[in-house]
């Protein structure tokens, strides 16, 4: 039995992954008294009288949404808000089992970006988070933009910003390893999506020297970009006016990141790059190419989204304790210095005397990486708040 059977047939027995526990006992009248009718209605007065208080009274101070429309599922596609909730379900349960942090699935029938938007910031009073996940770009920047500046609660498009996180403390352990300083690395981004994006922005605002964005097309330029989220990632990254394909593109560079599809890469293409070239090839299931050709044609250090290989880029490394430090600070947005403080505290996570080309990046299930992550975030919530 292959691992999407045993997946099935798990999510078959236990009829999904999640359920609800209560926190006190209704075992007789007087609990029942206290938890609901007729004492129930000293916490909701309270609360109506000072809103805050929800905070101190209810679960709303440690429990996130995971919101989707179904529109981008991992790599499935648009597959809808029903074939979604297994994903979604998931994340919840990681966000339990890494940050202690209840999360609860909800799955939209909707694509439309106002009913999207709506639907949340209607939501927003019961949670003390938002996750979005799931949902195509280039509506998932603005919807991520405009839930924020609605509601008072951080909003967090993971796709985006989780993935670009690990990107960014992987890169910054590989360029300890390849004994390149960050501000002297030639990037290449492969994919202008979400993830893509968020990554390039990352990686600028972590200081690397040059950052290079490509699609399908070839290189970003102001000739073919597709929306006003690559029109304004070419301007930042300073390439309005570059041109050629990907291969192109990664001739003497030091990084390449693919965020994109399957076997783009070719063990040629690394060879083209600079010596000691670091590759993160992290389409999944099938990277742009498989660590070993890129081994092969002379990488230094690789990594991919994937767990059977070595260096595994994963957001559930970032997630659960960035969530875990903003919900703790009481936050109320996840802020560029509070995306970069996580990154740092994955990278340090790893030891130098362990840190090497097969170990850039610690394993999730090493204890305490959540916490270190949830008090870096905290820690920079609170200091730009002086």
């Amino acid at each position: 039995m292959d691992a999407y059977e045993k997946a099935l047939a798990l999510h078959e027995r236990h009829k999904g992954k999640l359920t609800v526990a209560s926190k006190v006992p209704v075992e007789n009248a007087d609990d029942l008294s206290l938890a609901y009718t007729p004492g129930v209605a000293a916490p909701c007065l309270a609360i109506a009288k000072e809103p805050n208080e929800v905070y101190r009274y209810t679960c709303k101070g440690n429990l996130v949404a995971v919101i989707t429309d179904g529109s981008a599922v991992l790599g499935l596609g648009n597959i809808g808000p029903k074939a979604a909730l297994p994903v979604m379900e998931g994340k919840s349960v990681l966000f339990k089992r890494f940050g202690g942090v209840d999360a609860v699935p909800i799955c939209l029938d909707t694509q439309d970006t106002e009913e999207i938007i709506t639907a949340i910031k209607n939501l927003a009073p019961a949670f003390g988070g938002i996750n979005l996940e799931d949902i195509a770009a280039p509506r998932c920047f603005e919807i991520e933009r405009r839930v924020q500046e609605l509601v008072d609660i951080p909003v967090f498009h993971d796709d985006q910003h989780g993935t670009a996180i690990v990107n960014a403390a992987a890169l910054i352990n590989a360029a300890k390893v390849v004994d390149k300083p960050l501000e002297t690395l030639r990037v290449v981004v492969n994919g202008a999506g979400s993830a893509g994006t968020a990554i390039a922005k990352m990686l600028l605002r972590l200081g690397v020297g040059e950052l290079t964005v490509c699609d399908r097309q070839g290189i970003v330029n102001r000739e073919n970009a597709a929306n006003s989220a690559q029109r304004e990632l070419i301007a930042l990254t300073g390439q309005e006016g570059r041109s050629g394909s990907l291969a192109d593109a990664l001739q003497g560079a030091d990084v390449f990141v693919g965020v994109s599809a399957p076997k783009l890469v070719t063990r040629e293409m690394v060879a083209s790059m600079a010596p000691k070239a670091i590759v993160f090839p992290m389409a999944n299931p099938e990277p742009e190419i498989f660590p070993e050709e890129a081994l092969a044609g002379g990488a230094a250090v690789v990594g991919t989204g994937r767990s059977d290989f070595p260096n595994q880029i994963n957001n559930v490394l970032a997630f659960p304790g960035i969530f875990r430090g903003a919900l703790d600070v009481r936050a109320s947005r996840i802020t560029p210095e509070m995306m970069l403080a996580a990154a740092y505290a994955i990278a340090e996570a790893v030891p130098e005397e362990k840190r090497s080309a097969h170990c850039i990046i610690p394993s999730i299930f090493e204890p305490g990486i959540s916490q270190k992550v949830a008090e870096a975030v905290g820690k920079a919530w609170t200091d730009n708040q002086k």
